[in-house]
């Protein structure tokens, strides 16, 4: 989550220490009704809160996308954060596998001349051999390591924020119950860098970092679901009723839902 004053911004709202006074039929069905695509998370303001990384992946990537000619977003969702970026280079090209957020950034970053191609999540990068000098993604569905290594021309750089292992997993089990080591192990930073060793990168620099995450009523516990769709396959509202109810209770006597989220920078180059 990534808006002002909200899940993964440093400043917290005055009121988020309050809970929603709200019955749990009029949370869930402001929550069910609110719209999902794209990575606006303005939403959750006052409702939900993450700490951000200490790196600032958006001030990052802004400096090394002012600093070359060509570049590739991945997974962009809306384009919202890619937009941040004060200056874009020349020939800027972005991805998204999702057909509402592939309209949603093409509206977003046309203006700004970035080409915005739809791309299944799984499927080879739709471009030639050595095409950018800078690949760029912030919560890549998946880091197609080969696919990267192809795309960039030699020299280039492919700088990150990945999803780390076990984010979020105590709202994941809370639904789900406990998971699977393998499932607990997914997206683990170093088994990461060796894929990317193994298409031919070089780890230029790699930091991970845990943040805490507060839920304040159940609706910014259903958006969140609703939006984050991989985190509870399947999510309903009517689903999951009985332990929505529960932690709606839950959170009006103890306070808020606290999670931890992952998160890794990741910066590798091709030699």
């Amino acid at each position: 989550m990534d808006a002002k004053n909200t899940p993964e911004h440093p400043e917290h709202p005055e009121n988020a220490s309050r809970t929603d006074p709200r019955s749990y039929e009029e949370l869930v069905a402001e929550a069910v009704a609110a719209p999902t695509e794209g990575w606006d998370f303005s939403w959750f303001e006052g409702r939900a809160t993450e700490e951000r990384p200490s790196w600032g992946y958006a001030r990052l990537m802004g400096e090394r996308l002012a600093a070359v000619g060509s570049a590739l977003d991945l997974h962009t969702g809306g384009g919202e954060v890619l937009d941040l970026a004060p200056r874009l280079p020349p020939l800027m090209a972005a991805t998204e596998g999702w057909p509402p957020n592939v309209a949603k950034a093409s509206r977003r970053l046309a203006p700004r001349g970035v080409v915005v191609v739809a791309s299944p999540d799984d499927a080879p990068l739709p471009f030639a051999d050595a095409t950018f000098e800078l690949v760029t993604a912030r919560h890549p569905v998946r880091a197609d390591f080969p696919e990267i290594a192809r795309v960039l021309r030699p020299g280039g750089t492919y700088f990150a924020q990945h999803v780390g292992p076990n984010s979020v997993f105590e709202l994941v089990e809370y639904f789900l119950g406990p998971q699977p080591e393998e499932v607990r192990r997914g997206r683990d930073p170093q088994q990461e860098t060796d894929r990317a060793r193994a298409a031919g990168l070089e780890i230029v620099d790699l930091r991970a970092e845990r943040l805490r995450i507060e839920f304040y009523d159940v609706g910014a516990v259903v958006h969140f679901l609703r939006k984050v769709v991989w985190m509870v396959p399947g999510f309903t509202a009517e689903a999951y009723e009985p332990q929505l109810r529960a932690l709606h209770e839950r959170i009006g006597t103890e306070g808020p839902f606290v999670a931890h989220s992952a998160r890794h920078l990741i910066e590798a180059r091709k030699a």
